[in-house]
This record gives structure tokens, C-alpha cells and sequence, in this order.
């Protein structure tokens, strides 16, 4: 059987512009990056006029579920069916590509590509993002070394350097060591470049003017009587905007079926916002009559998140919703250990699909009735397939099962057509930020998460003080959250409920536009596992091997 790498380099592409044709969008708007990636203007698109849908996921297990692979076929399924289809999706971090996930362009037959491109160095955006966080650290400790004349306090800077890597020693660093000409040592850390708030401004951006103005609003610390210091404060988003200039430009690429496929962005769904950029979802609705998007992991992170902060901030409207489950994952969520998910085991089947269940109740909140799609396996039991079709039979849920990774486009044909019959929905968001950022938290925890109370620190209360005392108090929230739990116990699988969620701490992100309730373990750091992916991956006369 050819790996996905494989697969992905026997295939013979389009030509980028052939793909820019079959949008309609003028050779003047498409910026070649080489024969077969391009960077598309965004002036002058036409008015929006495509359905969207959005794919998100039940809880996932450690190896993930296929999101992105379902999605990529159903998108070559919905060309095949005559739309004019774009796939608009984030873009792949190093830090799972080198550590346990893996990429996010595809699997098998349903694969964005050049898929060694797209998981690796792409057309720079990380590195241009990251370069802007690091820059503005730089700002940072070389105005308080020439003499402070904001008068930050060292002791509460809370921008942070970042890298597109896991790696757990980072977390908690000391830098300016070795004598006063070294700088003012400070206690800080690294971030991966996902996590950053840069990340998130690019991802909802409109525009440049409006990405220098996000960025000029960043805070960035506090000074020595307790007030916001912002990157306008430091005379630093000129700069930073200059090295965003080309990054916010969204990547056209193409699917193993020839369908156009934006791909821009990629913060993570636990830790950040978990969505593709506003710019790109705008630019596919623009030019293309179907659009595929997804948000990172399940219903109660992403897809909670693009409702609640990206669709509101890009005024989008739902078409369609379609949930990714997995047999796999579903028994991993009854209690199987990850060593025995390939064996036969329906007891524990019925006692994870609460996990489902759930997943299509909180979609419904966002007034959506949902599609599930059955990521099939080769190893899932008969009996298995046929418990979960009567399940959704009961329960008045449409389930339809997807083979995408070995058949691609036709393999998701009949998903298509499910999609097609059902996708004339309004959405809604969930919670009004003016009621207040505990009040949003609060209603998150109770209705998708389905927790009984909402339990915050010292810190937390500390900083909703200093969130209420500057104005920010009517920001949405984004919660970051285990994506292996509805509560913020990672081991607490199925369809966790009646749990306390417990805040620690609160980061108002200024320029995002939303403030980071931090809950439980989660770190902004990953770390890599005991066996990395990278180990696998090696290059043979200039060709790359064991990428997936």
C-alpha cells in the first residue's frame, strides 16, 4: 500500500494558473510560488455568492479522525457533481507534522498537494509570522535595556517568543543573563507559532490597513502603575505589518482531484481559535458556489469558536455542517485503550456514541441541523457499521459513510449529495459578548461543555478586573481546552458532565479581538512525544520519504 507522501508525488498537477482559471480569478490577482502554489490578491474579488460548509469533528483520539481527509473528498465529490467547489482550510504546523498527528493536507487519495510543500515550508507565513512575533520581543527588551521610557514592568510582559516546533524546554526560559550589556534579564517563554497572537490577527484580518491596525493594538505588558502597554505605545506595527505584507495573502494550491483549495493560517483549536483565515474563507465565497471549510478538532472548540468569533467577526452565515466520526475514536471514547481500537468491541461502541451525540446537540445550538460523516476504516467491524447506522436511525440523525481516503471524490459522493439536501440553514452565535466575558464563559461551559459550575483562580478573577477596568469586558471569549474532553480533565472521555471547568488565568488578546480563558493543563507549548514522526522522515536523492 503507497503512503501518503507517495501517493501525492505519482500524481501529475495542474498548472497553478490552470487552477486560478477554474475560479474565474483574473491572471493579474494570482502571484505564482513556482508551477504549482500561488498567492492570490484580495482587491477587486467579486461580491460573495457561495454556500458554506463547515466540517468539524466528534472528540478525537490521540492520531486524529480524518477531518481534513473527509473534507478534501467531499470537495472533489461536489466538483465531480458539477459545483464550482473551493476548499478552504488552515495550513499545516511543524509541531504535529514533526510530533504525533501528523500533517493537515489529506490522506490516501484526498490529499491537498504538493502535499511536501504544504506540511513543511509552504509559502512562508509561519516564518513570517513568527519572525514578527520575535521581532516584537525584540521591541520589547531593547526599549526597557535603553532606559524604559514607558516604564514597562519586567515583571508582567506577557508577549512571548514563539517557534513552529514543539518543544517542551522552552516553556519557561530566562533570556538577558550574562551582565549589563546583555540586556535586563527576564523571566519568560516560547509559544509555538500557532498560538501566537499574531496568528490569530492574520486569521481575522479583513485586510492590511486593518492588520496594522489590529497589531497596533496588541498588548503587549503592563506598566509600573498597573496600565496596558501596546505595540502603538512601542512604535512597532509599521515594522510588523512589513513583514505580514505578502503573509496575508491567502495560498492557492490544488486537491488530488483538481478542485482549487485555499489554504491560510493555522492556529490550533485547543489553545487558540482554530480556524483557517477570515480573508480566505471571504476570497472562496468570492469565487467559488461551494465552500469547504473546517475548524480544528471537535464541535465544543472549533466549531464553538468559528460560530462565536469568526463567523461573527466576518459576518458568515452557516450553510451546512458536517460532523467527522470515526468507529475508532468513538470506542476509544468507550473506554478502549489505543492498542485495542482495531478489534471488535460494540459494548464499547454504544458507550462512547454519547460522544456523538453530543457533538450533534451543539451544533443544533448554532440553529444547524448536522450531517455526520462515517470516516471509514478497513479495519471497522460489519457489526460495528451496522449498531451505529440503527443508532442514527433511532436518533433521527443522518449518518453517511465516507471512504474519501481510498477512493477520494467518489468516495464521499453519497455525502455530497446529503450535504446538497440540507444546507440552506441561518446560523447563529451562541452568546452576546456584552453580557460580559464571565457571563460568555459561563454559558460556553454550560451548554457545550455541559459543565455544572465554572471554578476561577485567584489570577483569573485578578485579570477579569484588569479586563473590566480597561473596556474589554464585551470581547468574545476563546477557551483553551483539551479536545479530548468536554470537560478540562484530558482522561475524561464520552460525554463528560456535571464537572466544574476551572479558568486560571485570562489573556486579553487586544488585537485578535477576543480575550484566552486558559482552563486546566493545557500548555501553549507542545512538546514532543517519546517516538516524533520526525524519526521517520528522511530525503533520498532529493526526494522526501516517510512523510505520512
Amino acid at each position: 500500500m503507497q503512503s501518503d507522501v507517495e501517493i501525492a508525488q505519482a500524481h501529475q498537477l495542474d498548472a497553478i494558473d490552470t487552477i486560478a482559471a477554474k475560479l474565474d480569478i483574473p491572471s493579474e490577482a494570482v502571484l505564482p510560488y513556482g508551477n504549482t502554489k500561488a498567492k492570490i490578491t484580495i482587491d477587486n474579488a467579486p461580491q460573495r455568492h457561495g454556500k458554506l460548509v463547515l466540517v468539524t469533528g466528534i472528540s478525537p483520539t490521540p492520531a486524529g479522525e480524518g477531518k481534513s481527509t473527509v473534507l478534501i473528498g467531499l470537495a472533489d465529490a461536489m466538483t465531480k457533481a458539477g459545483h464550482k467547489a473551493v476548499v478552504a482550510i488552515r495550513e499545516p504546523s511543524l509541531g504535529p507534522v514533526m510530533g504525533i498527528k501528523g500533517g493537515a493536507a489529506g490522506g490516501g487519495y484526498s490529499q491537498i498537494v504538493p502535499m511536501e510543500d504544504i506540511n513543511l515550508h509552504f509559502t512562508g507565513d509561519f516564518h513570517a509570522i513568527t519572525s514578527a512575533n520575535n521581532t516584537l520581543a525584540a521591541i520589547i527588551d531593547n526599549h526597557i535595556h535603553q532606559g524604559n521610557e514607558l516604564g514597562i514592568d519586567v515583571r508582567r510582559i506577557t508577549w512571548q517568543r514563539c517557534q513552529d516546533v514543539n518543544d517542551r524546554s522552552l516553556r519557561h526560559v530566562v533570556t538577558g543573563l550574562g551582565g549589563k550589556a546583555q540586556g535586563v534579564p527576564t523571566e519568560t517563554g516560547f509559544s509555538i507559532t500557532a498560538a501566537s497572537e499574531i496568528m490569530a490577527i492574520l486569521c481575522l484580518a479583513t485586510n492590511l490597513d486593518d492588520l496594522q491596525q489590529r497589531i497596533a493594538r496588541v498588548v503587549v505588558a503592563q506598566n509600573f502603575q498597573g496600565e496596558p502597554v501596546t505595540v502603538a505605545d512601542l512604535n512597532a506595527q509599521g515594522a510588523l505589518t512589513a513583514l505580514m505584507r505578502d503573509a496575508i495573502n491567502p495560498n492557492l494550491v490544488q486537491t488530488l482531484g483538481g478542485t482549487p483549495a485555499l489554504v491560510h493560517g493555522g492556529p490550533f483549536a485547543n489553545i487558540a481559535h482554530g480556524c483557517n483565515s477570515l480573508i480566505a474563507t471571504d476570497t472562496a465565497l468570492r469565487y467559488g458556489d461551494v465552500v469547504l471549510t473546517e475548524a480544528g478538532f471537535g464541535s465544543d472548540l472549533g466549531a464553538e469558536k468559528f460560530f462565536d468569533i469568526k463567523a461573527r467577526a466576518g459576518d458568515l452565515n452557516v450553510d451546512a455542517a458536517v460532523i467527522v466520526a470515526t468507529i475508532r475514536s468513538l470506542k476509544y471514547n468507550g473506554g478502549v485503550p489505543r492498542d485495542e481500537l482495531k478489534n471488535e468491541k460494540v459494548d464499547a461502541l454504544r458507550a462512547g456514541v454519547v460522544n456523538l451525540k453530543r457533538h450533534v446537540e451543539n451544533i443544533r445550538l448554532f440553529g444547524i441541523e448536522p450531517v455526520v460523516a462515517l470516516n471509514e476504516f478497513t479495519f471497522d467491524m460489519p457489526s460495528e457499521r451496522e449498531f451505529l447506522q440503527q443508532w442514527a436511525q433511532d436518533e433521527g440523525v443522518t449518518l453517511v459513510p465516507v471512504a474519501a481516503w481510498e477512493r477520494g471524490g467518489d468516495g464521499a459522493a453519497e455525502l455530497a449529495e446529503a450535504v446538497t439536501r440540507q444546507w440552506d440553514h441561518r446560523s447563529h452565535q451562541l452568546y452576546d459578548p456584552e453580557d460580559g466575558v464571565e457571563a460568555s464563559i459561563r454559558t460556553i461551559a454550560t451548554k457545550v461543555y455541559h459543565a455544572r459550575d465554572v471554578e476561577f483562580s485567584k489570577k483569573a478573577n485578578n485579570d477579569l478586573a484588569y479586563i473590566k477596568a480597561n473596556g474589554w469586558d464585551t470581547l468574545p471569549v476563546c477557551i483553551s481546552k483539551t479536545q479530548y474532553s468536554f470537560s478540562d480533565d484530558p482522561s475524561d472521555l464520552g460525554a463528560a458532565e456535571g464537572h466544574v471547568l476551572h479558568v486560571r488565568e485570562l489573556l486579553p488578546r487586544i488585537g485578535a479581538g477576543f480575550v484566552v480563558a486558559l482552563t486546566g493543563d493545557v500548555m501553549t507549548m507542545p512538546g514532543l512525544p517519546k517516538r516524533p514522526a520526525a524519526e521517520g522522515i528522511a530525503v533520498k536523492n532529493g526526494t522526501i520519504t516517510g512523510l505520512f
